[in-house]
């Protein structure tokens, strides 16, 4: 399979290209230049995999000319050898709402799922390859302790991590920053996530310092953690053993996850919408309900892996929708830096033939997950309760809600909603009481640079 650029679909890649860069030269991100389509046939003899076995159909689709299928089904089996649950992922009820639990990987969040895989696809790579990279990372809570987790202790692999000092809960900080191997470098910046995101972006267009680092990323906009993360619509998909058509109601900050459930539905899946649910920084439900992508100030919230404005993987549907026309692509992402994008009623159209949106409040957030509690003696985090929220407000029927983290890993939240909190997994207690490691700086893109130098 081949891929090309959101901004110049002129060059081709390979999936080796698109795996270690991450970011396109250009600032635009990889998509293929074709996707396949399963039938019903095709998709009834999926029925009946595991999730290592479907994982690999899936995945070898677009990564066969770097790893060879037997050697990709047992970096997945490796991958997910340590999760929780022996299906990766868990179908549950609550009520008449089906969650799809997605946080048994190992620092609870639905981003364990691609990044254990990533992390051995970089190692699978590295020992084929005499070279060095350095990961760096931008997160809004959970991307930066799963890809730590997946890369610490990695041989010639370091990996930096930008949070926002003090804005991402203190579990979700500890699990990052008491990591003790020599590879893993935390970094808060004094700013929000899209500052953090916005200092990656202009590393990676710095193709000096970039090139010189040997600089890779593994945020949503790196295509692997899409594919991997599309595996789990169709599992659950599977699961349900319906033949109508099922949406799915995503948390969504960044567009990653969301994108990942449209990639399967451009793939044959039977996905009826796909439900945006977004917490007070609500661009995207501003945006897909109405048109109005333009960015506001960021709010600090009890859901923070959502606290962001612009979702870069926003980029691959704006893509999409204007029929791969990459010029159109870059001309709207202009518009998108100088905040003055409006999304045109014949692209609205479009989009909302496949998405709808909601967003939920402080106040009803946490109602949600003192109702869900009340009601079914069960603790949801408050991305997940955001996920519910939205589709009660939308009153659908046949949906599933994406359950992205542990409860435990946000007990501000919940000691707000119930008075209680989940404890954290016992092989995780430690991280509450151990030293933590991380350097604070401005939000400068020069002083960062130069810190990850020093290391590198």
């Amino acid at each position: 399979m081949k891929y090309v650029s959101t901004r110049d679909n002129s060059k081709e890649y390979n999936f080796e290209q698109v795996f270690i860069k991450g970011l396109a030269d250009d600032g635009g991100l990889y998509v293929p230049i074709s996707l396949k389509k399963y039938s019903t046939d095709e998709l009834h003899k999926l029925k009946n995999l595991n999730y290592n076995e479907l994982s690999t159909e899936i995945i070898n689709l677009f990564s066969s000319d770097f790893i060879s299928k037997e050697e990709l089904s047992s970096l997945i089996n490796k991958s997910y050898s340590t999760f929780r649950e022996k299906d990766v992922v868990k179908l549950s009820n609550v009520g008449e709402i089906k969650l799809l639990e997605l946080f048994h990987g190992p620092t609870l969040a639905f981003k364990d799922i691609a990044m254990q895989f990533i992390g051995n696809l970089y190692e699978y790579y590295l020992n084929n390859n005499n070279k060095k990279i350095n990961i760096v990372v931008a997160t809004s809570g959970d991307t930066g302790a799963a890809a730590i987790d997946a890369i610490k202790g990695k041989s010639n692999l370091n990996i930096f991590v930008l949070h926002p000092n003090n804005k991402i809960s203190s579990v979700q900080r500890k699990i990052m920053t008491t990591v003790e191997e020599k590879n893993v470098f935390n970094i808060a910046i004094d700013g929000n996530f899209d500052d953090c995101q916005n200092i990656v972006k202009q590393m990676f267009s710095d193709l000096e310092f970039s090139k010189s680092i040997n600089m890779s990323g593994v945020n949503s906009i790196n295509w692997a953690r899409i594919i991997a993360q599309s595996v789990y619509y169709f599992y659950s998909y599977f699961k349900l053993n319906t033949d109508k058509s099922v949406s799915f109601s995503v948390p969504t900050g960044n567009f990653g996850d969301v994108f990942a459930g449209y990639l399967s539905k451009k793939m044959g899946l039977p996905i009826d919408k796909l439900i945006v649910a977004t917490n007070e920084n609500d661009i995207l439900h501003r945006a897909i309900s109405k048109g109005d992508y333009i960015s506001r100030e960021v709010k600090e919230t009890l859901s923070p892996s959502m606290d962001i404005q612009l979702a870069s993987n926003f980029e691959r549907l704006i893509y999409y929708i204007n029929n791969s026309d990459c010029e159109i692509t870059a001309d709207i992402m202009k518009k998108i830096k100088q905040n003055t994008y409006q999304i045109d009623k014949q692209s609205l159209e479009t989009i909302q033939k496949d998405f709808l949106s909601e967003s939920c409040n402080e106040e009803e957030t946490l109602s949600i997950i003192k109702n869900v509690y009340e009601e079914n003696n069960m603790i949801l985090d408050p991305h997940t309760a955001v996920g519910v929220g939205a589709i009660k407000k939308l009153s659908l029927d046949d949906c599933v809600v994406l359950s992205t983290a542990h409860p435990c890993k946000f007990p501000e939240a919940t000691n707000n909603a119930i008075n209680k909190h989940e404890k954290l997994p016992e092989e995780l207690q430690y991280v509450l009481d151990k030293n933590e490691n991380f350097q604070v700086l401005k939000n400068n893109l020069e002083e960062v640079k130069n810190f990850i130098k020093s290391k590198a």
